[in-house]
């Protein structure tokens, strides 16, 4: 009871905010999936904030896409989505100039794809692709709550692969890490949960995971903490971690659809409004309430996409005032990027220092294909703060 207690005073010291829950549904896509587990749990709109973020849309409705804009013959006045390096080079000028200096980044699993783990959505690679083993009845359910509160096994299958300890940083989260070195970075709000980002060096108070990790664990349903290593040691050797205080079933803290996302997402009302510049990083801008997120900063403020494919708002024909979208390899992009801010040799050598001291090898060359958003956890070998210096 008394560790029931102590939870309960842990979340009563965070200021009194909006629920929000992680949905699979974002604004005009289809359902996540059929069936009794395909209903997902409608966001609480206490706060207008709230209700503005859930009347945006991050899938091209108020302007045609670019496919659109070509059938109706419609002229492009906006950035080409074609054109490489404008966008870059227009925003490293206006860095370079000292006019970025709350940068926000938003990351999704393209940034962890050249660190050899896979994302959800590729075909025929990604990890939704390949969940035929795991007996569920969408791909989805495998990361939604109510699914899992009736059959546990199929995500504790996966966790196994998912857990920490066989993924290094690679260049673009160093890349992450040199803008905190140059002290621009005002935050990262990332949705993956392999734990690259803290583990190159990024510090907790410029990271938010909105999608949680696995570097804690609690019971899925009274929310009492657990401890992280016995959770992992019994889904690891086939057994189901149960709350000592309500018997049910505990997991760690990732979090899944129809669950609260972290107090700690909520920064994002300081944040956002804050930034002046906005770099969208390796995702496919189709979960909420986080794929909205991009739509919140000053109609002023310049945001740069990263990405394999346009998405969400940057698939309009026109592009908004002050958009810039750079599509291709993700890894390549973002060396590109730091060439042109003159980074690259303090990247490599930053990459470097880590490697020698073997603290956690790093990933310098190409091994992904610069993927969109997935979830996976790394952990690390040591301290972050003992590997890298300010």
């Amino acid at each position: 009871m008394s560790r029931s207690k102590s939870n309960e005073d842990k979340r009563s010291s965070w200021p009194a905010v909006a629920r929000l829950t992680r949905s699979c549904r974002s604004t005009g896509s289809k359902d996540s999936g059929p069936g009794q587990y395909g209903k997902q749990r409608k966001k609480q709109s206490h706060s207008a904030l709230t209700q503005d973020l859930s009347q945006m849309s991050v899938s091209g409705q108020g302007g045609p896409t670019a496919s659109e804009g070509k059938q109706l013959g419609q002229r492009q006045d906006g950035p080409s989505l074609a054109k490489s390096g404008g966008g870059l080079a227009s925003v490293a000028r206006r860095m370079k100039m000292g006019r970025c200096k709350n940068i926000v980044v938003v990351a999704g699993a393209g940034i962890s794809t050249a660190s050899g783990i896979p994302d959800f959505r590729t075909p025929g690679t990604g990890l939704y692709a390949n969940l035929e083993a795991y007996n569920i009845p969408y791909p989805e359910a495998i990361f939604n709550v109510d699914f899992f509160s009736n059959d546990p096994q199929p995500f504790f299958s996966l966790a196994k692969v998912l857990y920490p300890g066989s993924h290094r940083p690679n260049y673009i989260h160093f890349f992450i890490r040199m803008l905190h070195h140059k002290g621009l970075l005002l935050r990262i709000y990332t949705q993956n949960i392999d734990g690259l980002e803290k583990l190159c060096g990024i510090p907790d108070d410029k990271l938010v995971e909105a999608h949680g990790s696995f570097a804690t664990a609690s019971c899925h349903l009274c929310y009492t903490p657990y401890p992280s290593e016995e959770a992992k040691r019994a889904i690891m050797s086939g057994d189901v971690p149960t709350c000592t205080f309500c018997a049910a079933t505990v997991k760690p803290d990732v979090v899944f659809f129809g669950e609260d996302l972290p107090q700690k997402y909520f920064l994002h009302t300081k944040d956002f409004p804050k930034a002046d510049l906005l770099v969208i990083m390796g995702t496919s801008l189709q979960i909420e309430p986080f794929a909205s997120l991009v739509n919140t900063v000053r109609a002023t403020v310049p945001r740069l996409l990263l990405n394999r494919h346009a998405v969400g708002p940057f698939q309009r024909i026109p592009l908004r005032r002050g958009d810039h979208v750079e599509l291709g390899d993700l890894e390549n992009t973002v060396r590109k990027f730091a060439e042109m801010l003159g980074w690259n040799d303090n990247i490599v050598e930053l990459m470097k220092s880590q490697e020698q001291q073997q603290c956690i090898p790093t990933v310098s060359g190409r091994s992904g294909t610069g993927g969109e958003e997935s979830d996976s956890e790394t952990d690390s070998k040591c301290s972050a703060s003992s590997c890298l210096s300010n």
